[in-house]
């Protein structure tokens, strides 16, 4: 029997969306708004879940609080009150789109998270703008 855990959790950050190969014409006419120079910020929602088998000594997927402290120590430690293009080394070569920022949150929560176990993550840009990521 497999059950989903999940946790929510939030961080405000900052970001430009742009290409250091393009022109600013370029990508202002892909980007629009979000290419502004000076940044512009977004108060993140996060819900991570873990899938797995109940272990029947706990009655546990995973102790939810440990799930709490890899999510506080990967991200919300490492983004929270950050410019995403300035701040995050992950991003110094690579566009901060909600893609790109979903796909990298997964990746430092899933090297913590144990094999068995299925991981997703949904990113809130804003309340009505989300993606989703559960690996490859």
């Amino acid at each position: 029997m497999k059950v989903t855990i999940s946790r929510k959790a939030h961080f405000n950050a900052a970001h430009r969306l742009y290409r250091k190969d393009w022109t600013f014409e370029k990508n202002d006419a892909v980007f629009g708004k979000c290419n502004n120079p000076n940044y512009h910020g977004h108060n993140y929602e996060l819900i991570v879940g873990v899938t797995g088998e109940i272990d029947p000594e706990t009655g546990y997927v995973m102790d939810i609080k440990i799930l709490s402290d890899i999510i506080k120590d990967e991200v919300e430690n490492q983004f929270d009150h950050k410019n995403l293009n300035v701040d995050v080394p992950e991003f110094e070569n690579l566009n901060p789109t909600a893609e790109n920022i979903v796909v990298v949150i997964w990746n430092k929560i899933r090297k913590r998270i144990k094999a068995e176990f299925d991981l997703e993550v949904i990113l809130y840009e804003t309340p009505r703008n989300f993606v989703t990521y559960k690996g490859e």
